[in-house]
């Protein structure tokens, strides 16, 4: 894997300014999100990290155009023509959510049908894809014939199928074993890099945000509230022998000070 060169005048795709969102149920109001401010470019790699049932998900769901927001402002797609929230973005969540009558090339497809977009294209760009994450030959299996990780790459393939501006994420790797999930870690740095897109990852696993993020945004407990966003200024490529490095363990505090677990 040949390192990631910085984009020359980086733009921002996503930007929220102060961001609030309120759950009503049963008469009551709950706040998921109090206040969240975030600046994303083109071409990053943003871990979103926190504890469980912080807002994480909640966030990801308004940049997926799922949520209308409470408070504040959220533009996604400056410096493009037209962002158009299904068109314009992929998803990927922690289940693989794979039909399990289609076979994985058809999966992979889905998005692509669903858009109308050109069959032939598609197909080719799926195989294409399949190659690039690794399971080219299990294009025609059904997913019962796939271990979590490979179901987890096609899941990524067709997040990506649609040519999609911004990929989000949400906790991608959360139901693998470790060791898995930390072939996956790497497979995510290499597919980042090779595909060009801007990814937002959701996580609870501060060490894989940290690896795996080019910036990393802290949340609090809920209700959501951007506690720090920072630059992590490791470079690419980075290997496991990175959680070693000095650089690698300051980040780790730098967050566990944030969640208030040193």
């Amino acid at each position: 894997m040949t390192a990631v060169s910085p984009t020359t005048d980086p733009q921002p795709i996503i930007s929220l300014q102060n961001v609030r969102k309120v759950y009503r149920t049963g008469g009551r109001e709950v706040v998921a999100v109090s206040d969240v401010t975030l600046t994303i470019n083109e071409g990053d790699l943003v871990s979103i990290v926190g504890p469980s049932g912080c807002g994480k998900t909640t966030v990801l769901k308004i940049l997926a155009g799922l949520h209308d927001i409470d408070g504040g402002t959220v533009s996604i797609g400056q410096g493009q023509e037209q962002f158009v929230a299904g068109r314009d973005v992929g998803m990927v969540f922690q289940q693989p959510l794979l039909l399990k009558w289609r076979r994985i090339i058809d999966n992979v497809m889905l998005p692509a049908q669903i858009l109308g977009m050109p069959a032939k294209a598609s197909r080719e760009r799926a195989r294409d894809l399949l190659a690039m994450v690794g399971i080219a030959d299990s294009a025609d299996k059904y997913p019962y014939e796939l271990s979590g990780g490979m179901q987890q790459r096609a899941a990524i393939a067709r997040a990506l199928v649609h040519d999609p501006k911004l990929v989000l994420m949400d906790e991608p790797f959360g139901a693998l074993d470790a060791i898995t999930r930390e072939k996956m870690n790497l497979e995510m740095l290499r597919i980042w890099e090779q595909s060009r897109k801007t990814f937002v990852l959701v996580t609870h696993g501060i060490q894989e945000a940290i690896f795996l993020g080019s910036h990393c945004a802290v949340l609090t407990a809920g209700p959501a509230r951007m506690a720090d966003h920072f630059k992590v200024d490791i470079p690419y490529p980075r290997n496991l022998d990175v959680k070693t490095s000095e650089a690698f363990g300051g980040y780790v505090r730098r967050v566990y000070g944030q969640l208030n677990m040193e």
